[in-house]
Protein backbone atom coordinates (compact mmCIF):
# COMPACT_ATOMS: atom_id res chain seq x y z
CA UNK A 1 0.00 0.00 0.00
CA UNK A 2 1.48 3.35 -1.04
CA UNK A 3 -1.42 5.69 -0.19
CA UNK A 4 -4.84 5.89 1.41
CA UNK A 5 -7.88 7.67 0.02
CA UNK A 6 -10.03 10.50 1.38
CA UNK A 7 -13.43 10.35 -0.33
CA UNK A 8 -15.22 13.68 -0.78
CA UNK A 9 -18.79 13.69 -1.99
CA UNK A 10 -21.32 16.49 -2.08
CA UNK A 11 -23.82 18.18 -4.36
CA UNK A 12 -22.37 19.91 -7.39
CA UNK A 13 -21.22 23.35 -6.24
CA UNK A 14 -20.95 22.46 -2.55
CA UNK A 15 -17.23 23.29 -2.31
CA UNK A 16 -15.64 19.83 -2.42
CA UNK A 17 -13.25 20.77 -5.23
CA UNK A 18 -12.08 23.87 -3.36
CA UNK A 19 -11.56 21.77 -0.25
CA UNK A 20 -9.56 19.24 -2.29
CA UNK A 21 -7.26 22.01 -3.51
CA UNK A 22 -6.91 23.40 0.01
CA UNK A 23 -5.80 20.01 1.36
CA UNK A 24 -2.83 20.18 -1.00
CA UNK A 25 -2.70 16.48 -1.92
CA UNK A 26 -3.28 14.73 -5.27
CA UNK A 27 -6.89 14.62 -6.50
CA UNK A 28 -8.64 11.89 -8.46
CA UNK A 29 -11.64 13.61 -10.11
CA UNK A 30 -14.34 10.97 -10.10
CA UNK A 31 -16.56 13.07 -12.37
CA UNK A 32 -14.09 12.33 -15.18
CA UNK A 33 -15.43 8.76 -15.17
CA UNK A 34 -18.81 9.70 -16.64
CA UNK A 35 -19.81 7.54 -19.58
CA UNK A 36 -19.89 9.22 -22.99
CA UNK A 37 -23.17 10.45 -24.43
CA UNK A 38 -23.12 7.63 -26.99
CA UNK A 39 -22.70 4.82 -24.45
CA UNK A 40 -25.43 2.16 -24.43
CA UNK A 41 -28.09 1.97 -21.72
CA UNK A 42 -27.61 5.49 -20.35
CA UNK A 43 -30.40 6.47 -17.91
CA UNK A 44 -32.87 8.97 -19.35
CA UNK A 45 -35.12 11.59 -17.78
CA UNK A 46 -38.71 10.58 -18.48
CA UNK A 47 -40.76 13.46 -17.03
CA UNK A 48 -40.66 17.24 -16.72
CA UNK A 49 -39.00 19.93 -18.79
CA UNK A 50 -35.85 17.84 -19.35
CA UNK A 51 -37.66 14.67 -20.47
CA UNK A 52 -35.72 12.82 -23.15
CA UNK A 53 -32.30 14.02 -21.93
CA UNK A 54 -29.65 11.84 -20.31
CA UNK A 55 -29.98 11.79 -16.52
CA UNK A 56 -26.42 12.72 -15.56
CA UNK A 57 -27.41 12.64 -11.86
CA UNK A 58 -28.11 8.91 -12.01
CA UNK A 59 -25.11 6.73 -10.94
CA UNK A 60 -25.74 4.53 -13.98
CA UNK A 61 -24.34 7.37 -16.12
CA UNK A 62 -21.00 6.84 -14.36
CA UNK A 63 -18.37 4.10 -14.82
CA UNK A 64 -18.03 2.65 -11.32
CA UNK A 65 -15.64 -0.17 -12.27
CA UNK A 66 -13.23 2.08 -14.16
CA UNK A 67 -13.16 4.62 -11.32
CA UNK A 68 -12.56 1.98 -8.66
CA UNK A 69 -9.80 0.34 -10.70
CA UNK A 70 -7.96 3.65 -11.06
CA UNK A 71 -8.39 4.38 -7.37
CA UNK A 72 -6.93 1.02 -6.36
CA UNK A 73 -3.96 1.52 -8.70
CA UNK A 74 -3.23 4.88 -7.07
CA UNK A 75 -3.34 3.29 -3.62
CA UNK A 76 -1.16 0.30 -4.49
CA UNK A 77 1.14 1.53 -7.28
CA UNK A 78 0.99 5.31 -6.95
CA UNK A 79 0.13 5.85 -10.64
CA UNK A 80 -2.85 5.31 -12.96
CA UNK A 81 -4.34 6.40 -16.27
CA UNK A 82 -7.56 8.41 -15.99
CA UNK A 83 -9.91 9.84 -18.62
CA UNK A 84 -10.25 13.49 -19.57
CA UNK A 85 -13.97 14.21 -19.67
CA UNK A 86 -15.51 17.20 -21.43
CA UNK A 87 -18.82 18.27 -19.89
CA UNK A 88 -19.81 20.57 -22.80
CA UNK A 89 -19.60 17.68 -25.29
CA UNK A 90 -20.55 14.95 -22.75
CA UNK A 91 -17.70 12.69 -23.83
CA UNK A 92 -14.20 11.54 -22.97
CA UNK A 93 -11.48 13.30 -24.93
CA UNK A 94 -8.39 11.25 -24.16
CA UNK A 95 -6.54 10.16 -21.02
CA UNK A 96 -3.83 11.44 -18.73
CA UNK A 97 -1.44 9.97 -16.17
CA UNK A 98 -2.13 10.72 -12.52
CA UNK A 99 0.41 9.99 -9.78
CA UNK A 100 0.50 10.39 -6.03
CA UNK A 101 4.06 11.73 -6.18
CA UNK A 102 4.85 9.75 -3.05
CA UNK A 103 2.03 11.33 -1.03
CA UNK A 104 0.60 9.18 1.76
CA UNK A 105 -2.96 10.28 0.95
CA UNK A 106 -4.98 11.50 -2.00
CA UNK A 107 -8.53 12.76 -2.52
CA UNK A 108 -11.18 11.05 -4.64
CA UNK A 109 -13.94 13.61 -5.16
CA UNK A 110 -17.15 13.78 -7.17
CA UNK A 111 -20.91 13.63 -6.91
CA UNK A 112 -20.87 9.82 -7.18
CA UNK A 113 -18.17 9.36 -4.54
CA UNK A 114 -20.58 7.63 -2.09
CA UNK A 115 -20.78 4.74 -4.56
CA UNK A 116 -17.18 3.72 -3.80
CA UNK A 117 -17.07 4.20 -0.01
CA UNK A 118 -18.10 0.62 0.82
CA UNK A 119 -15.57 -0.76 -1.70
CA UNK A 120 -12.75 1.33 -0.22
CA UNK A 121 -13.64 0.31 3.31
CA UNK A 122 -13.79 -3.36 2.32
CA UNK A 123 -10.36 -3.11 0.67
CA UNK A 124 -8.82 -1.35 3.67
CA UNK A 125 -7.78 1.75 1.72
CA UNK A 126 -10.24 4.30 3.16
CA UNK A 127 -8.91 7.08 5.37
CA UNK A 128 -12.15 9.10 5.63
CA UNK A 129 -15.35 9.84 3.70
CA UNK A 130 -17.27 13.13 3.81
CA UNK A 131 -20.33 14.56 2.12
CA UNK A 132 -19.64 18.27 1.81
CA UNK A 133 -22.78 20.35 2.20
CA UNK A 134 -23.89 23.95 2.62
CA UNK A 135 -27.24 25.76 2.54
CA UNK A 136 -29.08 24.69 -0.65
CA UNK A 137 -29.39 28.28 -1.90
CA UNK A 138 -25.64 28.86 -1.47
CA UNK A 139 -24.89 25.67 -3.37
CA UNK A 140 -27.39 26.55 -6.11
CA UNK A 141 -25.91 30.02 -6.69
CA UNK A 142 -22.28 28.87 -6.66
CA UNK A 143 -23.04 25.99 -9.01
CA UNK A 144 -24.91 28.26 -11.44
CA UNK A 145 -22.12 30.85 -11.49
CA UNK A 146 -19.49 28.17 -12.16
CA UNK A 147 -21.49 26.37 -14.85
CA UNK A 148 -22.29 29.60 -16.70
CA UNK A 149 -18.67 30.74 -16.49
CA UNK A 150 -17.44 27.42 -17.88
CA UNK A 151 -20.28 27.21 -20.44
CA UNK A 152 -21.02 23.66 -19.41
CA UNK A 153 -24.47 23.59 -21.02
CA UNK A 154 -27.07 26.01 -22.40
CA UNK A 155 -28.13 28.59 -19.72
CA UNK A 156 -31.75 27.39 -19.47
CA UNK A 157 -30.61 23.78 -19.08
CA UNK A 158 -28.25 24.84 -16.28
CA UNK A 159 -30.97 26.84 -14.57
CA UNK A 160 -33.56 24.05 -14.67
CA UNK A 161 -31.08 21.38 -13.65
CA UNK A 162 -29.66 23.57 -10.87
CA UNK A 163 -33.09 24.24 -9.38
CA UNK A 164 -33.93 20.54 -9.47
CA UNK A 165 -30.64 19.75 -7.70
CA UNK A 166 -31.41 22.39 -5.06
CA UNK A 167 -34.70 20.68 -4.24
CA UNK A 168 -32.99 17.27 -4.15
CA UNK A 169 -30.03 18.33 -1.98
CA UNK A 170 -31.33 17.13 1.38
CA UNK A 171 -32.08 13.71 -0.07
CA UNK A 172 -28.64 13.59 -1.71
CA UNK A 173 -26.89 14.25 1.60
CA UNK A 174 -29.03 11.70 3.45
CA UNK A 175 -28.23 9.05 0.84
CA UNK A 176 -24.50 9.79 1.06
CA UNK A 177 -24.57 9.46 4.84
CA UNK A 178 -26.40 6.13 4.50
CA UNK A 179 -23.53 4.93 2.26
CA UNK A 180 -20.85 5.78 4.82
CA UNK A 181 -20.09 9.50 4.43
CA UNK A 182 -20.02 12.04 7.25
CA UNK A 183 -21.98 15.22 6.48
CA UNK A 184 -19.84 18.34 7.02
CA UNK A 185 -19.30 21.86 5.75
CA UNK A 186 -16.02 22.49 3.90
CA UNK A 187 -14.58 24.18 6.99
CA UNK A 188 -15.61 21.36 9.34
CA UNK A 189 -13.99 18.78 7.07
CA UNK A 190 -10.85 20.92 6.78
CA UNK A 191 -10.55 21.22 10.56
CA UNK A 192 -10.77 17.44 10.94
CA UNK A 193 -8.57 16.42 8.00
CA UNK A 194 -5.69 18.90 8.12
CA UNK A 195 -4.23 17.63 11.44
CA UNK A 196 -4.43 14.03 10.22
CA UNK A 197 -2.57 14.89 7.03
CA UNK A 198 0.02 16.90 8.93
CA UNK A 199 0.69 13.96 11.25
CA UNK A 200 0.87 11.53 8.34
CA UNK A 201 3.55 13.64 6.64
CA UNK A 202 5.82 13.65 9.69
CA UNK A 203 8.80 11.25 9.43
CA UNK A 204 8.69 8.26 11.73
CA UNK A 205 11.49 7.62 14.19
Amino acid sequence: MSARVIVLSGPSGSGKSRLSERLGIPVLRLDDFYRGVGAPDLPMITTGANAGMVDWDDPRSWDHEYALRSLIELCTEGVTEVPNYSIPVSSRIGTRTLTTGGATHFVAEGIFAPEIVADCERLGILEAAYCITQHPLVTFWRRLQRDLRERRKAPMVLLRRGWALKKAQRGFVAAAVAKGCVAATPEQAWQELSPRLANASKPTA
